[in-house]
């Protein structure tokens, strides 16, 4: 493998033709090519390098590297991460309340109701993980299947109000990651 370039690096790409490297990762570039828009290509993709920028920085965050690891340990010791529920809806219960007055009321404690969202998302989290390490998914399915995962989540952003801290919530398309 070369050496990883730095963002700001200008490159010429055999099918999107020229661009400049907008954003790194240890195993893929972000580039804005003059012809494509935004595209992104393994560090060890056919390219002639135009000009390397230098930086001072390694290409790597701590972020990036926390996350790695909190996936590698989620993955490999069998353990959720614990997730609090919000504590104003601690002991409290779900009312289902049919429109049919002769029909009775479905109560469901909340903290039931929440451990399902939560394995929901747990769920989500690995079906993600599978998607994207699959060897058998052309780059364009896993986007695909990606951007349907993202709308669930989405779609389950009315339950935040549940979870205590904010950093769990569900985020989707319309929020930053």
């Amino acid at each position: 493998m070369n050496k990883i370039l730095s963002i700001g690096s200008r490159i010429d790409h055999e099918a999107y033709g020229k661009g400049v490297i907008t954003n790194v990762s240890p195993t893929m570039y972000w580039v804005t090519f003059i012809d494509k828009g935004l595209e992104t290509i393994d560090v060890d993709s056919n390219f002639e390098v135009i000009e390397a920028c230098e930086d001072e920085l390694d290409t790597v965050s701590f972020y990036e590297v926390e996350k790695t690891l909190r996936n590698i340990l989620k993955k490999w010791n069998g353990f959720s991460e614990i997730v609090p529920i919000a504590d104003k809806y601690k002991g409290g219960t779900l009312i289902l309340q049919p429109k049919d007055g002769n029909l009775s009321n479905k109560e469901i404690p909340i903290d039931s109701f929440f451990h399902k969202i939560v394995m929901l998302r747990d769920r989500l989290r690995v079906m993600e993980q599978k998607i994207n390490s699959n060897k058998g998914l052309e780059d364009q399915d896993k986007v695909d299947l990606q951007q349907y995962i993202t709308r669930c989540y989405g779609s389950l952003t009315t339950f935040n109000v549940l979870f205590k801290n904010k950093s769990q919530y569900f985020k989707g398309e319309g929020s930053k990651k």
